[in-house]
């Protein structure tokens, strides 16, 4: 049987070859860039490869994937731009009035003659486009980018439905793709913040006095609970020259890792001040004299500053701006000290005024952050400053580590679940004799 040349066959025929023809390449194309795409494993590596074969497949100038990052704020950002680098043409951008069309129709779209389609009356197209096509990036029927191919070459200057189908199947397979490097980005970088946070986690808990100094004749219990993985609360004991102790517990404005970083600074500053202030006044008026010189606005620190004299059981304070502490005596009587000056990085003109207490045996001395009286519970109760006295006059006659890990608990207790708003810190000084 003699085969007829494809000029003198049937037009069915022609057709049916011209389609099985066009189904051919398409499954080539898309076998190439599935090969392509497995093997390498960089997203941007592999967006451009969608681009190129694209323009190949379908002769245009240029092409792009712009991913719409934000609907409602209308914003977008361009993955990739290619072009043929033989034409040495400038880059051309996607049209506002064709992004703002797709994100409405979700559709592929043909435009060959931009400046009269009617679809865009009054569009401002730019001088180098053409021709265009474009087609919606889809990942479970939303909207996530265009790919779009500009200015066809070759004899037939304009897109066709053919190259439309040929665009919007590429499409669908880019789609997928951009979605998983999307969530591989997202996975490197939760991983990342996760490292970040445990090396925070780390330093911070560094930071904190790791053993209270041994004073004859008192305890000493410390306790910080972070609201978060790291938090800005900070409590220190020192021991200074003369037999002296320096006693402080601070709050850095905000939580998470920038008030860590905030109280980490003055914890440096205090441990290099203390050893030369004579006093409370004098070391948290140094202190607050390089806070308001590093800080930056907006932010500041509230803290409490004490020293104790163990052989003449007297305690000076300084406060700047802290939760004024208390003072439990033996008999359970609660005393407030009230002597207090402005937070650090205010202003470095205010003074700090100092006050001073004596320890009998038996008293107990509670420095404490807001993040004790202010817990509150699914009510919205504050636990209360009452509250803190209350448990201090209850656990009184108990060890200083015993009387913080009551305070905590009983904090715990009325917040029931919760979620804490702040940090936890607390120092407790006791005389024990």
């Amino acid at each position: 049987m003699t085969s007829l040349p494809p000029d003198r066959l049937p037009d069915h025929l022609t057709r049916e070859n011209e389609r099985l023809r066009r189904s051919v390449e398409e499954l080539s194309l898309l076998n190439d860039l599935a090969q392509a795409i497995g093997a390498s494993g960089n997203p941007k590596h592999i967006v451009e490869t969608i681009v190129r074969r694209a323009m190949k497949s379908l002769q245009a100038e240029q092409g792009d994937i712009v991913l719409i990052s934000d609907l409602e704020a209308r914003t977008t950002r361009t993955l990739v731009r290619t072009e043929d680098s033989l034409l040495r043409r400038d880059s051309i951008r996607l049209n506002d009035s064709l992004l703002g069309w797709m994100m409405i129709h979700k559709k592929p779209i043909i435009i060959n003659e931009p400046r009269t389609d009617t679809r865009f009356a009054g569009a401002v197209w730019n001088p180098d486009i053409r021709t265009l096509l474009s087609v919606p990036l889809l990942i479970r029927s939303g909207l996530i980018g265009l790919l779009s191919v500009y200015n066809k070459m070759g004899p037939d200057v304009q897109f066709t439905e053919d190259d439309q189908r040929l665009l919007a199947i590429i499409a669908t397979q880019s789609a997928q793709v951009l979605e998983n490097a999307r969530l591989q980005q997202e996975e490197r970088a939760l991983h990342g913040m996760q490292e970040e946070l445990r090396l925070a986690t780390e330093i911070q808990t560094s930071l904190f006095p790791q053993h209270l100094p041994d004073i004859a004749g008192y305890e000493l219990a410390g306790t910080s609970v972070a609201a978060q993985q790291v938090g800005g609360d900070y409590y220190d004991a020192l021991a200074l020259d003369g037999g002296r102790v320096g006693l402080c517990v601070g709050d850095a404005s905000g939580k998470g890792l920038p008030a860590s970083l905030l109280m980490a600074n003055v914890q440096a500053t205090l441990r290099s001040l203390a050893p030369w202030s004579a006093t409370s006044s004098e070391c948290i008026t140094r202190i607050n004299r390089v806070v308001c010189d590093r800080n930056r606005k907006g932010s500041f620190v509230t803290l409490v500053y004490a020293l104790l004299d163990p052989s003449s059981h007297t305690l000076h304070y300084a406060n700047a701006g802290h939760n004024r502490p208390l003072m439990c005596r033996a008999d359970g009587r609660i005393e407030r000290l009230e002597r207090a000056g402005p937070m650090l990085g205010f202003t470095a003109s205010l003074p700090f005024p100092e006050g001073d207490l004596r320890f009998t045996s038996g008293d107990i001395l509670l420095l404490y952050s807001d993040g004790l009286n202010e817990a509150w519970d699914a009510a919205h109760v504050q636990f209360g400053e009452d509250r803190i006295a209350d448990t201090l006059r209850e656990t009184r006659s108990l060890p200083a580590r015993t009387i913080a890990d009551r305070l905590i608990a009983a904090v715990a207790a009325h917040v029931g679940d919760a979620p804490p708003v702040d940090d936890m810190t607390l120092l407790v000084v006791k005389r024990a004799s």
